[in-house]
């Protein structure tokens, strides 16, 4: 499949300019894992297509990706993936269970770290990129389109336990018990992921954003340790190395659930936005941050998508005005959950464009 970077106009640029600090018509609204399983098409077409195979495939991604467009006026795509299609280019295999969700058969273990190598990775993953490519084309321009990885810590964490965990301790356990093994592994992490982010740039992304799901089972010491400077060098060398390539830099976005207890570090790594989770009062992070030069995205609760119209009405307005129209993308403060009403997802959708506050 053949690279085409002759993209069509872009005609909805909301979330752009809010993620570099302009000031758009409306405030812009996405939803984390706005392509997926609550959509009733995305449900059919997985009884047709296996999870992996949905991912691998560029014509079923690109489709998957425009569903949610086709239901809400939403102000962005994000391209249908998912962060361990990394750990599957390192070669661990990887299967999406039905009620239990990823699972890794065989866990990462010390012997097996040493020998993984950032080498080659990113290029096993070109089908995103295609994908990418692919779905920028058929968007027509509508909206911007998101690419994605997960941050290092949260990919060691799947890779070490096995796929998810309620603890997480065998793969904390390695921090404090393996440090430099440790720092090694995170180090190949960060290097596939840099390769990745600039491959799909590259192919088409205009925004990307890091998922750091798993920064709430770290402390401070341990997130300062392990994770802030690795995540400052993907801000860094994507950049340094979009620019060797002539292409030009796209705003990041860096999603760190229940990274509270570091805001103003996260802050200082030089993304463009930062996600906040639903755990965090908005006027709290607003009086955190009130000197840095970043923009805010969040944060509803995903619960919240299960009250009555009206209290979800109250719930999102209230947000807003305590979030401001400054510098803010709205989105839920984690991905939507399976079971979430479709009709709540277009209150949100309209509520969002509706303030005017």
């Amino acid at each position: 499949m053949a690279l085409n970077r002759n993209f069509p106009a872009l005609k909805n640029d909301r979330i752009l300019k809010a993620a570099l600090g302009e000031k758009p018509d409306k405030t812009p609204i996405w939803v984390m894992r706005q392509a997926g399983r609550y959509l009733p098409e995305f449900l059919q077409y997985r009884k047709e297509h296996s999870f992996f195979e949905i991912c691998q495939n560029p014509e079923h991604a690109s489709e998957v990706t425009l569903m949610p467009l086709r239901r809400f006026e939403l102000d962005a795509a994000i391209i249908f993936s998912d962060i361990l299609v990394i750990p599957q280019a390192l070669g661990m295999e990887v299967e999406m269970r039905a009620g239990v969700g990823p699972v890794l058969p065989e866990p990462l273990t010390l012997d097996k770290a040493a020998t993984l190598s950032a080498n080659g990775t990113a290029q096993k993953l070109e089908y995103v990129g295609h994908a990418i490519n692919l779905t920028r084309h058929k968007l027509e321009g509508k909206v911007p389109l998101f690419g994605f990885s997960g941050a290092p810590w949260t990919l060691m964490g799947y890779m070490i336990e096995g796929g998810g965990s309620k603890t997480y301790s065998k793969a904390k356990k390695w921090l404090y018990a393996f440090p430099e093994e440790s720092h090694a592994l995170i180090n190949t992490l960060t290097e596939v992921i840099i390769d990745y982010l600039v491959m799909q740039i590259e192919y088409g992304a205009q925004i990307v954003q890091i998922f750091d799901s798993n920064a709430e089972y770290l402390n401070k010491q341990l997130y300062a340790t392990f994770c802030l400077p690795y995540l400052k060098r993907i801000s860094q060398d994507v950049r340094t190395k979009l620019k060797e390539k002539n292409l030009q830099e796209v705003p990041m976005v860096l999603f760190a659930k229940g990274g509270w207890y570091c805001l103003e570090e996260l802050a200082d790594l030089g993304y463009e936005v930062l996600g906040i989770d639903w755990t965090v009062e908005p006027k709290f992070v607003r009086n955190i941050l009130k000197n840095k030069n970043i923009t805010i995205q969040g944060n509803l609760d995903p619960s919240a998508l299960y009250a009555s119209k009206a209290d979800l009405e109250n719930y999102i307005k209230t947000m807003l005005e305590e979030f401001g129209n400054g510098r803010y993308i709205a989105n839920l403060g984690h991905g939507i959950y399976p079971d979430a009403p479709i009709d709540s997802v277009q209150t949100f959708v309209d509520t969002v464009h509706n303030f005017d506050g």
